[in-house]
């Protein structure tokens, strides 16, 4: 009887699972985590800075007001791109862009993130010329 209640015993410690002998070393990072820099690029433009863009600025007076353009593209000599991306440790990501568009070296229009509010609004529509009224041909 003694045989008998053995052998069911045995032939289940059979299906357990063996406790791995050889566990890998635990490196570093399992007990610290790696510090991440915060990451900045391009050039930093506000909304105090986007404000003091007038229509008519030279090109030297927006460069004193936001700085040297991050791209100058030379097939597009009268746009400047003011491109800012900050990388947080963290992972979040924060982009803005600003385009600056020149007509005969003077600021024209501006667009992008950081845009002043005054300097895109829309245009007044001018008065409407009157026109003169529709002539319906007489019936024969």
């Amino acid at each position: 009887m003694r045989r008998l209640f053995l052998l069911p015993l045995v032939l289940l410690t059979a299906c357990g699972e063996m406790p791995k002998l050889h566990a890998p070393p635990l490196a570093l990072g399992d007990y610290f985590s790696v510090y991440h820099l915060d990451i900045r690029q391009g050039n930093f433009v506000t909304q105090e800075m986007a404000s003091q863009l007038k229509p008519g600025q030279t090109r030297e007076q927006v460069r004193f007001v936001l700085g040297t353009p991050l791209l100058t593209d030379p097939f597009h000599g009268n746009r400047w791109d003011y491109v800012y991306r900050y990388d947080s440790g963290k992972g979040d990501v924060q982009q803005r862009r600003l385009t600056v568009y020149f007509e005969d070296n003077k600021l024209a229009r501006v667009d992008g993130d950081v845009v002043p509010a005054d300097m895109n609004a829309a245009p007044k529509p001018e008065a409407a010329k009157s026109a003169a009224p529709v002539q319906t041909p007489a019936a024969p």
